[in-house]
C-alpha cells in the first residue's frame, strides 16, 4: 500500500444498526463480505452517529462538527456551501473526490466538495420536510408511519432497489475508470446505498437466505405507553405507532425483511470488492464501512430512529487496510464526526492539517495504529428534528450514557451492566454525583436556550421559503447527473484503436506487426 497517498473507498449503508450485524454479536444475520473485512480490519465496537436522523447525521459526519454548529437541525436543514467537508479537505490535498448514491444534501449546493457525483439522490433537496416544534400535534404526511412494518415482505422491485442498483452500477464502472487512469491521482470515493432503510421490502433471493421461523423477536418487548419516557411517547405520535397492532407476525416479517436487506447490502459490498480485486486497486485502497444511524426494529415497541437508544444511535464502523492497520477491536466510544480528522491525517501520512474551524471530532488514527489514548473524549449527540420539542442531547462517556431534554426527566444508563437500557439511574441516590457531573458537562457544552431559539427560528424561515418557492415556476435543487454522450463509447472524433485499447482493463499491449498492413501486389 502507498502509505503516502492511499485511495480511500467509503461504503455507506442507510439506517443500519450495529446490533443487527454478526460481528457485533447478532446470531442470525449473514454478511460474509463485510465480515471478511472485519477479520482483517479495525472494528469500532462503540461507534455512534451524532444525530439519529439521516441529513444531520451525514452533514455532521462530512464536516466533523455537531449539527448545532452548522445549522444541520433536521432532514430539511440547509447545508451551507461555505462549510468545509472532508471532500473539500481531501480534494485540496490532491485527491479526486467522487460521490455515488444518497447523501441527503439540502440546498442549492449538491456537491459540497465532491468533484464528481454519479447519481441523483433518493430524497428531496428542498425545505419540504421541515418540522414544526410549535405545532407538534399536527403530523405532516412525510412522517414515518407503521405501513413499512405492516406491509413488510417480498417484492419484485422497489424505489429503494431501483436506486441502489443504479448506485452499484455507476460505482463499479467508475472504479474501472479510475483503474484505467492509472496511479496519477489518488481517489476518495463514497458509495452510499439506501438499504436497509425502510420500507422493509426485498426480493425472494435475499428473503430465502433466512428461515422465517428462526427470525428473532426484539430483546425488549413493547413497553406500555404509560411507562415510556416522554420522548418515546412523542415518537409514538410522530410515527403513528399505535395505528396498527404490532402483532408477532408483523414484527417478524419486518425483521426478516430488514435482515434480508442487510444481506443485499453485503452482496453490493462484495461486488465492489470484486471490482477492486479485478482492477488492481485493492492493495492501495483503504476501505471504510459505516452507516448514518441505526434502526430500532421493534425494540421497546419503537421503530426507525430519532432516539438515542443503542439500536437507533449505534452504527457500524470498520476500517480495512491490512498493510497499514493490524486487525483489532476498539472498545473506546467514537462517533461519525471523528472521520474528517481521521481521513485528513491518513491523506497527510499522519500529519494534521490546519482547519478553518474548530472540529468536534478527533482523529482515530492513533486507535487505528493500536495506540492507547489517555482521557478519551466523550461522544456528543443531538436530536433537533421531528420527535423532539426541544433539543434532545446525549453524552456517552465511559460505560455511561446521559440523555437530556429540558421538558423531560433526565436519563442515565450504565451500558456495561444494563445494555438494553431498562434501568434509568438518574433518580437513584447513589448516582446523583454522576448525574450532576453530566448535567454540568451538558450546560458547559450547549447553550440550551439559545439552541432552542435557533432551531425554532430556522424552522420558521424555511417553511416560509418553501411555501414561496412552490408558487409559480418551480426550480428544483435536486442533483441532475450529466452525461456527455459525445465522449462515450465510439465516436468519429476519437481514434478507434486507441479508444478500444484504453477502455480495456488491463490495457492490451500492441504487438509488433508480422508484416505489412497492405500488400504491395
Amino acid at each position: 500500500m502507498d502509505t503516502e497517498h492511499p485511495n480511500i473507498l467509503c461504503i455507506m449503508a442507510d439506517q443500519l444498526t450495529a446490533p443487527a450485524l454478526p460481528f457485533y454479536g447478532h446470531p442470525i444475520v449473514e454478511t460474509p463480505h463485510i465480515s471478511a473485512l472485519v477479520k482483517e480490519g479495525v472494528i469500532f465496537e462503540n461507534a455512534y452517529c451524532n444525530s439519529p436522523l439521516c441529513a444531520p447525521s451525514r452533514f455532521s459526519m462530512l464536516t466533523g462538527r455537531l449539527p448545532s454548529r452548522i445549522g444541520a437541525y433536521d432532514n430539511a436543514a440547509n447545508f451551507s456551501a461555505d462549510i468545509p467537508t472532508f471532500a473539500h479537505c481531501l480534494r485540496e490535498l490532491g485527491y479526486h473526490t467522487c460521490l455515488a448514491g444518497k447523501m441527503h444534501f439540502v440546498g442549492p449546493d449538491q456537491l459540497h466538495g465532491f468533484e464528481e457525483r454519479l447519481t441523483t439522490d433518493i430524497y428531496p433537496s428542498d425545505f419540504g420536510w421541515t418540522p414544526d416544534w410549535k405545532n407538534f400535534t399536527e403530523r405532516p404526511t412525510w412522517y414515518h408511519d407503521m405501513l413499512s412494518v405492516v406491509q413488510a415482505g417480498l417484492c419484485q422491485t422497489s424505489n429503494q432497489l431501483d436506486f441502489d442498483e443504479e448506485v452499484a452500477f455507476h460505482s463499479q464502472r467508475k472504479l474501472y475508470d479510475l483503474s484505467r487512469r492509472g496511479n496519477e491521482q489518488p481517489f476518495f470515493m463514497i458509495v452510499s446505498f439506501t438499504h436497509p432503510h425502510d420500507p422493509f421490502a426485498i426480493t425472494r433471493k435475499f428473503w430465502d437466505r433466512y428461515n422465517h421461523k428462526n427470525i428473532d423477536m426484539p430483546s425488549v418487548a413493547p413497553i406500555p405507553y404509560d411507562q415510556l419516557d416522554p420522548h418515546s411517547r412523542r415518537l409514538y405520535h410522530v410515527c403513528a405507532l399505535g395505528e396498527y397492532a404490532q402483532t408477532e407476525e408483523r414484527v417478524r416479517n419486518a425483521r426478516h425483511a430488514y435482515y434480508s436487506m442487510i444481506s443485499y447490502i453485503d452482496d453490493k459490498v462484495g461486488q465492489l470488492l470484486e471490482v477492486l480485486d479485478n482492477s488492481g486497486l485493492r492493495d492501495n485502497t483503504i476501505l471504510l464501512f459505516i452507516s448514518d444511524h441505526g434502526e430500532m426494529l421493534g425494540e421497546r415497541g419503537l421503530w426507525y430512529k430519532m432516539s438515542f437508544f443503542e439500536w437507533s444511535a449505534r452504527v457500524p464502523m470498520v476500517f480495512h487496510a491490512p498493510g497499514r492497520f493490524a486487525p483489532r477491536r476498539v472498545g473506546q466510544s467514537v462517533s461519525l464526526v471523528d472521520l474528517l480528522p481521521t481521513l485528513a491525517e491518513i491523506a497527510l501520512n499522519g500529519k494534521s492539517p490546519v482547519y478553518p474551524d474548530t472540529l468536534d471530532g478527533h482523529s482515530l488514527l492513533p486507535l487505528l495504529e493500536g495506540k492507547d489514548i489517555k482521557n478519551p473524549a466523550a461522544v456528543y449527540g443531538e436530536m433537533l428534528g421531528e420527535g423532539a420539542v426541544a433539543p434532545l442531547l446525549m453524552i456517552r462517556r465511559g460505560c455511561y450514557k446521559y440523555i437530556y431534554s429540558k421538558p423531560d426527566p433526565e436519563q442515565l444508563f450504565d451500558l456495561e451492566n444494563d445494555p438494553t437500557e431498562l434501568h434509568n439511574l438518574a433518580d437513584r441516590q447513589e448516582f446523583q454525583d454522576l448525574r450532576r457531573d453530566f448535567h454540568a458537562e451538558m450546560l458547559q457544552h450547549w447553550d440550551n436556550e439559545a439552541l432552542h431559539k435557533q432551531v425554532i427560528d430556522s424552522q420558521h424561515r424555511r417553511r416560509l421559503v418553501y411555501r414561496a418557492l412552490r408558487r409559480g415556476r418551480h426550480t428544483p435543487w435536486d442533483f441532475q447527473p450529466y452525461q456527455d454522450a459525445s465522449q462515450k463509447y465510439m465516436r468519429n472524433h476519437l481514434e478507434l484503436g486507441v479508444l478500444e485499447r484504453s477502455a480495456r482493463y488491463p490495457v492490451p499491449e500492441v504487438p509488433q506487426p508480422d508484416g505489412p498492413a497492405v500488400s504491395n501486389e
